[in-house]
């Protein structure tokens, strides 16, 4: 787990993180979390509709029906038409929504490059509408860049104090391309991501350390209490 200026971060595998400060908990796309959340979420945010990111079975497992506000697509929030929350607030890139003193911006996430000369990776097309987050919680400003290489709207992104980026290639940016996207979004602090579970391994995020200059990388271990 990393502490920021009093603002938790714990990191629960593949693309997951709990954000907790000041009472609120905040939740990232949850996925093949191990048990119940201790911790309820006051904020859940869903970047995307795979199997990997919208998991209705993890998403109950942190939201309480009476305090959960979800924040997602239209086609995630489609989906999850049968679980009670609180209330869902639909998004598409650039949209900024306000819960609970919290500001989520939500910023475009895609494809851009390819898998070999002649093939687009076909995974997250930019037309599809599919997000990352700027999440900004009692001062501090997290970038957590869903499933998406490093695209050019990074550059419009101010003040990040901390980057959540993937690392492994083959679906998202690899190693080698999310040192670009450090050097677009000029973050504090980088967190490597998107790895362990379905594609690459702790040697992406130890390539993606060994490389980046501009800012602090911290690798996290999965937690098991949340």
């Amino acid at each position: 787990m990393l502490e920021y200026k009093g603002v938790r971060i714990a990191w629960l595998g593949h693309d997951t993180f709990k954000i907790s400060s000041g009472g609120v908990i905040i939740y990232i796309d949850p996925y093949k979390l191990r048990k119940e959340a201790r911790d309820k979420a006051d904020l859940l945010l869903i970047s995307h509709e795979h199997f990997d990111h919208l998991s209705i079975e993890d998403a109950r497992k942190v939201i309480a029906a009476d305090k959960t506000t979800v924040v997602t697509t239209k086609s995630c929030a489609d989906s999850m038409g049968g679980v009670k929350v609180k209330e869902v607030k639909v998004v598409k890139p650039w949209d900024r929504v306000d819960v609970q003193g919290v500001s989520i911006e939500a910023v475009p996430a895609y494809n851009i490059n390819k898998i070999n000369p002649d093939t687009k990776k076909p995974f997250h097309p930019k037309d599809a509408g599919m997000v990352g987050f700027v999440i900004t919680v009692d001062g501090v400003r997290i970038y957590h860049a869903g499933d998406s290489d490093a695209v050019e709207e990074l550059r419009n992104l101010s003040n990040i104090d901390v980057a959540l980026l993937p690392v492994s290639g083959t679906y998202v940016m690899t190693a080698d391309e999310a040192v670009q996207a450090v050097g677009m979004v000029k973050p504090k602090i980088a967190i490597p991501m998107h790895y362990g579970t379905i594609v690459g391994s702790q040697k992406d995020a130890e390539r993606f350390k060994s490389m980046v200059k501009e800012c602090d990388v911290h690798i996290l271990k999965p937690v098991d209490d949340y």
